[in-house]
């Protein structure tokens, strides 16, 4: 079996290309990275290293790698003979690569009428309709219908930390031991591969919810408050009560939200959120605060890992204090080298600050939560 994997980066390679690797698939990497697609196809092999106790270390073989900058003729080749296509490129990415993708497609259903499956492995909700959504945007009426029978995009939640790193192999990879990847089957179109090591749930929201709200709100809540504090990564931030004590608090509340909404008990989501916090704490994985409060525009969106529960916990009349104290903090969040952080900045120079929360937040109906978040960025000053 063969997979065509968009995306050669850290994720792709170190968490969806080993899941696919490991059940017997070989890997067509697509990406415009030509250091990296050059050696895959060079080698045709990489390594990666769990970052845990030990460092075990893990081949991968049987993989390649096409430039779809410069050869998106091979990428459509792989599509039209391909078993799965994923993606882990980025939620920004996946409009760029859909005319391609459509491309693909459509070549394929012309002579290949073998069931296929879509999957975006992004940190978004509902990657893969949306990655479909911008597909069908390059299709004809007439190869829509032939995918429509032919390719399900399943959406999916991944969840795997990659510690920041340096290596002079330009494959080798070092993730945590930690990995979840979770398939809505559903959609799926063909139900013949089921990955060992991938949950395929019935309903995907409740688990895409839990980590968005636990992982993401979390992870972005130890850097926006580390960042307050003065420190400058991950790894110096948990070693403060005091960021512990807001991400806990910040977990009780999403906790609280996911009680509420699904059939999670109090237990299980207590030990999951026990979990995600030594997941942070792990000395093998060090990673900028930098890196991880990148893009704070895009984190506080409407549907976002803050914004969204905050609403929905208002909703229900439940505690988001927690969560309203870090917002504050994300809009004082300033990195030189973030175009997003840079532009917040500036917006709140030229603006008045509740303008500036409409405009990042999209709250044009809630009057109130707008005052409520205007005052956390002044108390976070």
């Amino acid at each position: 079996m063969r997979a065509v994997h968009f995306g050669a980066g850290n994720i792709g390679r170190g968490f969806i290309g080993e899941t696919l690797a490991a059940n017997g698939f070989g890997i067509d990497f697509v990406d415009v990275n030509e250091t990296i697609i050059d050696a895959l196809v060079e080698r045709g092999e990489y390594d990666i290293q769990l970052a845990a106790p030990g460092q075990k270390k893990i081949h991968i073989s049987n993989v390649t790698g096409i430039n779809n900058a410069k050869h998106p003729e091979k990428v459509v080749e792989a599509i039209k003979t391909t078993n799965m296509i994923t993606t882990a490129i980025g939620p920004k990415v996946l409009k760029i690569i859909a005319p391609l993708i459509a491309q693909g497609l459509s070549a394929r259903v012309k002579e290949n009428h073998e069931l296929l499956d879509v999957v975006a492995c992004e940190n978004m909700i509902g990657g893969s309709q949306f990655l479909k959504e911008e597909v069908y945007k390059h299709l004809t009426d007439a190869d829509k219908e032939e995918v429509d029978k032919y390719v399900g995009f399943p959406n999916a939640a991944v969840d795997r930390i990659v510690p920041i790193q340096h290596n002079e192999d330009p494959l080798f990879v070092s993730v945590e031991d930690f990995k979840e990847w979770v398939i809505d089957e559903s959609q799926m179109k063909n139900p013949q591969i089921h990955l060992a090591g991938v949950h395929y749930a019935p309903d995907l929201e409740p688990y895409i919810e839990r980590k968005l709200f636990s992982v993401n709100t979390g992870h972005a809540t130890v850097a926006y408050t580390g960042k307050a504090l003065g420190y400058e990564t991950i790894g110096e931030a948990v070693k403060d009560d005091r960021v512990v004590d807001q991400v806990t608090r910040v977990l009780a509340e999403t906790r609280s939200l996911l009680l509420a909404k699904w059939d999670f008990s109090k237990e299980e989501l207590e030990e999951y959120h026990a979990q995600v916090i030594n997941r942070f704490k792990n000395p093998y994985i060090s990673d900028d605060i930098a890196r991880v409060g990148r893009t704070p525009i895009r984190k506080l969106g409407y549907d976002e890992r803050f914004i969204r529960p905050i609403r929905e916990l208002k909703a229900r009349g439940l505690d988001y204090s927690a969560l309203l104290e870090t917002v504050g903090k994300i809009y004082h969040f300033d990195e030189p080298a973030d175009a997003e952080s840079q532009k917040l900045q500036q917006m709140l120079k030229d603006e008045p600050v509740k303008e500036v929360v409409l405009e990042t937040t999209g709250l044009k109906d809630d009057p109130d939560l707008v005052e409520e978040i205007s005052a956390s960025i002044k108390a976070a000053a």
